[in-house]
């Protein structure tokens, strides 16, 4: 059994010491720019230099954390930046962004990249096609549960799982919340937390039905090592450093069958303790908040945990061969444990008047290591018992030495990738839509006698229904006018395989992929692929990927604004034009967990007074929460140029023709409604 990485976060400088000297095997961070967390300090690109050389001294890996969406008017600082941190020998790069995969593989062939979990990889075919895209590791979904995980390590990619950090209600990846209510997106490292105020189903106060427990699986560590996963992540880039120690020290105390003190812990910082939920499978006591009590037990802690990183332990052994002899260059040759091996030269000896220099006094000048990472184990000593070294001068031979040495573990421990370049160029500009050729795709929620209306009275291009709701009885005619949607998560890819085969075999060609497995699969079967908003496509160079993977076209983000949409080329484009947002994703039910099943009237209601719609899909497994009120743009429809078509999901509203006639005769409503991010856009 191979022991796996310990992966520690780093918000700041000293965060990135305490995981170093508390044993991390490897760190990852973000720069300013392009991070999941830029509530985070984050690094400078001088600090990340730095911080990429002291990790490559201790022996450690440095990823860069790039998982956010990127607008295409940022993609040319993104490349300036991406030359530079590929040259200063980051280990690897995460990244969320489809288009940012294409970007770095075109400016470097063989740079490690990780697919972040925001890219909602969370089946073995997954992680195959990841394989196949020169992705070397994949951040499983922290929703897995311990077999499905299994499955995935089964597969030949590096998996890395989160053991330990706070949780997101929603799936990774699949979460606007925070984007609608405020206009920070957690898909560009600006969520604001809205999960964790008060959401209630029963009208109690002070209800946080979206707020879970902090994940903690550390006791299951060594059964994760058996299982094959390479890589056990610690959450928290905007923890203190204390948290930081905490937590590599009980991880480094699990892998090794000590006993790791988790009420330490909990005391550092925990949501009303841990849950173990979706790995074991126990999802009935997840959810907590931060409570006051949580914070008094952080401030008795914090003392104890800061002497674990203080100052640098000596942490690799060094044996060292010194030469004193008159007339000759003194030299020191130091030779690490992992085959590292350097020789500086010093003053030369003179003629001792009274005591010469011997190994005793060289074990004591040499050996004084403290403030590095060095021990001395051993010293081979040549002294012809006449010459002399006066201790400032030893003194400065050890401190050059330790110098070298620890410039040669740098320099041995930073790779080194091919660079070429990679112009960004446009394929076209957009052309404004005329109004007598808007095209509409109405989604509904299963087929019924509205959708044969819509597409042969209305006048309709395409209907959406949910990949669970293909039947014969939907007329063989309209089949072709029919696009299946896959769901954004599901973990049962016999079940997804076996309902593709049955929409085969009834002669359904359109497939509106939510998920990059979706493509595999797809291909599989020979249909004809969509993109869909669990892609998260936001700029151009996605939609060139995307079309290398064959698909035809692809919905936008809903978190574009006008102008970033009309920047979306090179691939037809759809925008969502209507609708209650899908705002969260889930795989527990807030509602089942406050009130029961039975009780669940499928509605939050947020501190406002605000009414979120809920619904479970047990097709997938998953709830969706739904924005309190729908997107209307029928009255502003012409506005938004430069795509393809329309989306107007009416999985929440039975009315679907009456929406779809407001929408082409573009009418006004007085119902309550959103622009969406139409026009503010997102952080």
């Amino acid at each position: 059994m191979n022991r796996p990485e310990i992966l520690a976060p780093a918000g700041a400088r000293e965060s990135l010491l305490a995981a170093l000297r508390c044993g991390a095997d490897a760190i990852y961070a973000g720069g300013v720019q392009f991070s999941a967390r830029q509530s985070a300090e984050n690094f400078e690109m001088e600090q990340l230099k730095e911080a990429v050389s002291l990790c490559h001294l201790y022996g450690a890996k440095f990823y860069l954390t790039m998982n956010t969406l990127i607008h295409d008017q940022e993609l040319e600082k993104l490349v300036t930046f991406l030359q530079t941190v590929i040259s200063i020998g980051v280990d690897a790069i995460l990244v969320q962004d489809l288009g940012v995969l294409h970007l770095i593989r075109r400016l470097s062939p063989d740079i490690p990249i990780h697919a972040s979990t925001q890219m909602t990889i969370h089946t073995p075919m997954g992680a195959r096609w990841a394989k196949e895209h020169g992705i070397a590791r994949v951040v499983v979904a922290r929703e897995l549960s311990r077999p499905e995980i299994k499955t995935m390590c089964d597969t030949d990619v590096e998996i890395e799982q989160f053991v330990h950090g706070a949780l997101c209600m929603s799936v990774s990846g699949q979460c606007r919340l925070s984007a609608v209510i405020g206009s920070r997106s957690a898909n560009r490292g600006r969520c604001a937390q809205a999960c964790r105020l008060p959401f209630l189903a029963n009208g109690k106060k002070d209800v946080c039905a979206l707020s879970l427990k902090d994940l903690c699986l550390i006791p299951y560590a060594p059964q994760m090592a058996e299982g094959g996963v390479t890589s056990l992540k610690i959450e928290g880039r905007c923890k203190r450093p204390e948290y930081v120690a905490a937590a590599v020290t009980a991880l480094k105390q699990a892998l090794e069958d000590i006993e790791p003190d988790l009420d330490m812990l909990k005391a550092v910082f925990s949501r009303s303790g841990f849950t173990d939920g979706y790995y074991t499978g126990n999802r009935w006591d997840m959810f907590g908040m931060r409570r006051k009590e949580d914070v008094l037990q952080a401030k008795a802690v914090l003392p104890a945990l800061k002497n674990l990183y203080q100052k640098p332990q000596p942490l690799i052994s060094v044996d060292m061969t010194v030469t004193v002899c008159i007339d000759v260059p003194t030299t020191l040759s130091l030779f690490d444990e992992e085959g590292n091996h350097v020789t500086v030269i010093g003053a030369v000896p003179q003629v001792a008047q009274q005591h010469p220099t011997d190994v005793a006094q060289l074990n004591k000048q040499l050996g004084k290591l403290g403030g590095t990472i060095f021990s001395l184990r051993t010293l081979h000593a040549n002294c012809d018992g006449v010459g002399v070294l006066s201790a400032a001068q030893l003194n400065t031979l050890r401190r050059d030495g330790i110098a070298t040495l620890e410039s040669a573990r740098i320099a041995r421990n930073t790779p080194h990738y091919t660079m070429q370049l990679f112009p960004l160029t446009r394929q076209s500009k957009f052309v404004p839509k005329q109004q007598d050729s808007l095209c509409y795709h109405v989604l509904l929620r299963r087929w019924t006698f509205i959708a044969e209306m819509l597409l042969l009275k209305e006048n309709c291009a395409v209907v959406w229904i949910p990949i669970q709701e293909v039947s014969a009885v939907i007329p063989e005619s309209l089949r072709k006018r029919v696009y299946l949607a896959m769901p954004q998560f599901c973990t049962d890819e016999r079940k997804l395989h076996h309902t593709l085969e049955l929409a085969s075999i009834l002669g359904f060609t359109h497939l509106v992929c939510e998920n990059v497995v979706h493509i595999e699969m797809g291909k599989q079967f020979h249909m004809i692929l969509h993109g869909g908003m669990g892609l998260g496509v936001t700029n151009h160079l996605a939609l060139e990927f995307l079309r290398q993977e064959r698909l035809v076209d692809s919905m936008l983000s809903p978190e574009l604004n006008l102008k970033q949409i009309r920047d979306c080329i090179g691939l037809p484009t759809g925008v969502y034009a209507y609708g209650n947002l899908p705002v969260m994703i889930c795989r527990n039910c807030p509602i089942q967990a406050e009130v029961g099943c039975v009780k669940c009237r499928h509605n939050l209601r947020d501190r406002t007074g605000r009414s979120f719609p809920v619904y479970c899909s047990k097709y997938s497994g998953t709830v969706t929460m739904y924005n309190d009120v729908p997107i209307w743009m029928a009255d502003k429809i012409e506005e938004i140029d430069g795509t393809s078509y329309y989306l107007l999901d009416c999985t929440n509203n039975d009315d679907a023709i009456f929406i779809f006639r407001a929408y082409t005769q573009h009418l006004k409503t007085n119902a309550s409604m959103t622009r969406g991010l139409f026009y503010r856009g997102v952080e």
